[in-house]
């Protein structure tokens, strides 16, 4: 019992200490509070919470040292939780009672510490011994197995069991949500109880060193490290693709399951605090999300790399801006916005690289300084590499839509005085996308323009033109161009590519044509018609061994073609062929002189501009060609 002038102890609740401070010995029966509890219930109350508390202090027992009690009695942990706060209560009431014993009060103190040590305890031992149990996937998944426990139903297969496929979906959520559950409801009994306690300090010191080091471990374990722009820079592409592609899966993974398991952890467990809930999840979660948000804006920067990294850029882009929302909401606490910052950061820093990388490709189209002639008028590596890349960028449309929306657009006068594709129509209401992508074709189309100006045969200029240009089309045609650019603009191009065709038709065929007569069966007398089909015979072959050597890689060009000049050509031959084949003479001088049938003109057109497997789109078919240079010198059905 205290002795007479000893100063008694005031309780702070916030705070798990005392602080001694003088106590009047005056005391005054009319100011003595009402007492809820008469002094034998708080007697009663402190020994039942001694008789638990005592029993699990490790200090004293062997039994409690290596037991758990939430492991070893869910019973008799609740009753401790329930002493704790019973105890809790009785010690605010004795420190707002000042006729109350000083040395009870001492006596719940010291019982507190005890329950509060072996609290920590439990919670570290909690934390520590399910990790697998409240590792974030855990966590996260919880909520989604719910959910495709109720659409299951839904989402049956034919041929699958309705009762099979709930049975699985309840039991994989009874699994997973039972134990995550029971271990969460646990851990925030403590640290409700801790908190209340005015312990919050150690329960939160024990979750943020447990926490963080799971988070930490997790980012590590995705491949994400720290990393200096110097080490960028100086990587392989190669090297940093692979990084790149292992981001965006990381990117992926701990937001589903990393940074949301944690946030709903913290969420679950410091319910009743929105501060340490706030303090816990920041200080745990920050670093490492800063770290993987700061990924993307190290490759923006990197100076030195090939086309290919656009896509790469725009997949990154794409990961953080169709993430968007998620990060706002795990992330939305005001000490957690550097992370916001950061993701911010990098989208701008993303978004200016493939600005940059857009331009490096204008550049690289309009610095392409190669002279060497395409045989046969076909189709120009340029063509083909940049078609693949425009292709490629039309699959990011609403990324790229997002990133050019309020780029300026490009300055026309930059084109050649000579270029031929100037476009016809006032573009400034189209999309900024439109504008760009159709731009960059331009660009492309201008240096084809003045690529097709080497061959010194003109048709086969105007056959190269037709070939690149339908080869563009095509492309757009079966990809998200044709949405980007619009059916106006193909119909436009198609129309270009009719004439290059038609200009290539009279320029290579136009003396055969020329060999008839106007009036194909007009009469006239044996000897002009020996002249006609003698001149007939020496510009359909000059016509065709040069034209042997042409190509048109797509099929439907190539068929539009040779339809055009086998309708003109073979039907007019047809038509002197029946009338003055006759006034040559008999058969044998007839030989002389008509040296091809309407079906060997036919049959020869068809054989033209064909390209071997191969060979790609740089040679004729070898066997076609070396076949009728063994039998052009003789009328030949093929």
């Amino acid at each position: 019992m205290p002795r007479k002038g000893m100063r008694s102890i005031c309780f702070s609740p916030r705070t798990p200490s005392f602080s001694v401070s003088p106590q009047s010995t005056s005391q005054s029966s009319a100011s003595t509070p009402r007492r809820r509890f008469s002094d034998s219930m708080i007697e009663q109350t402190i020994d039942a919470a001694a008789s638990i508390i005592r029993k699990w202090d490790a200090e004293s027992s062997a039994y409690a040292k290596v037991t758990s009690l939430f492991y070893e009695s869910k019973r008799e942990a609740l009753q401790f939780i329930r002493s704790v706060n019973e105890l809790q209560k009785t010690m605010h009431l004795l420190v707002s009672d000042q006729e109350s014993s000083s040395e009870k009060l001492i006596q719940a103190q010291i019982l507190m510490q005890i329950a509060m040590k072996r609290l920590q305890k439990e919670f570290y031992q909690i934390l520590s011994m399910n990790r697998a149990h409240l590792d974030p996937e855990s966590v996260s998944t919880r909520s989604s197995l719910r959910s495709s426990a109720r659409s299951s139903t839904s989402d049956l297969d034919d041929d699958g069991s309705p009762e099979d496929e709930i049975r699985n979906a309840g039991d994989a959520i009874t699994e997973t949500e039972e134990i995550s559950s029971m271990v969460m409801s646990d851990l925030k009994l403590i640290a409700d109880c801790m908190i209340a306690s005015g312990y919050a300090k150690e329960c939160i010191h024990i979750y943020k060193i447990i926490r963080k080091s799971i988070i930490d471990e997790g980012i590590y374990k995705l491949g994400i490290e720290k990393m200096s722009s110097s080490q960028i820079n100086k990587m392989d592409w190669d090297v940093l693709d692979l990084k790149i592609k292992n981001w965006l899966e990381a990117e992926k993974i701990s937001m589903r399951t990393l940074f949301i398991g944690e946030r709903i952890l913290c969420d679950q467990v410091f319910a009743t605090s929105d501060s340490i809930k706030e303090s816990c999840f920041t200080d745990i979660s920050k670093e490492a999300a800063t770290l993987l948000f700061g990924f993307p804006e190290l490759v923006a920067k990197t100076k030195k790399s090939p086309p290919e990294k656009i896509f790469r850029v725009l997949d990154m882009y794409s990961s953080i801006s169709e993430g968007w929302q998620e990060i706002e909401t795990i992330f939305s606490f005001e000490s957690t916005s550097p992370v916001r910052v950061q993701a911010l950061n990098s989208l701008v820093r993303l978004s200016e690289s493939v600005r940059s990388l857009l331009m490096d490709f204008e550049s690289t189209i309009q610095k392409d300084s190669s002279k060497t002639m395409i045989p046969g008028g076909g189709l120009h590596p340029l063509t083909i590499s940049s078609m693949n890349y425009l292709t490629l960028l039309a699959d990011y449309s609403n990324i790229l839509a997002d990133i050019i929306s309020d780029w300026p657009p490009p300055v026309k006068s930059s084109l050649p005085a000579s270029f031929l594709y100037t476009p016809e129509s006032d573009d400034s209401s189209a999309p900024a996308i439109s504008i760009r992508i159709a731009w960059l074709i331009l660009v492309l189309l201008c240096k084809l323009d003045g690529k097709a100006k080497h061959y010194k045969d003109i048709s086969l200029s105007h056959l190269f033109l037709a070939n690149n240009l339908q080869h563009v089309i095509s492309r757009v045609r079966t990809s998200n161009l044709q949405y980007i650019l619009g059916e106006e603009w193909i119909v436009k191009h198609e129309a270009k590519v009719k004439q290059f065709a038609a200009n290539y038709e009279q320029l290579a065929w136009g003396e055969v044509f020329a060999s008839l007569p106007e009036n194909e069966t007009a009469p006239i007398t044996p000897g002009n018609a020996k002249d006609c089909f003698r001149k007939f015979n020496a510009r359909f072959e000059e016509a065709y061994w040069k034209q042997s050597s042409c190509i048109i890689p797509d099929s439907k060009l190539r068929d539009d073609i040779k339809v055009s000049i086998g309708t003109k050509l073979v039907a007019s031959y047809q038509d002197f062929y029946n009338t003055h084949k006759s006034t040559v003479g008999d058969e044998r001088t007839a030989r002389l002189f008509v040296r091809f049938s309407p079906e060997d003109i036919g049959n020869y057109l068809s054989d033209l501009f064909f390209v071997t497997a191969s060979s790609g789109s740089s040679s004729t078919s070898s066997s076609v060609s070396s076949h009728h240079r063994r039998t052009m010198q003789s009328p030949l059905r093929v």
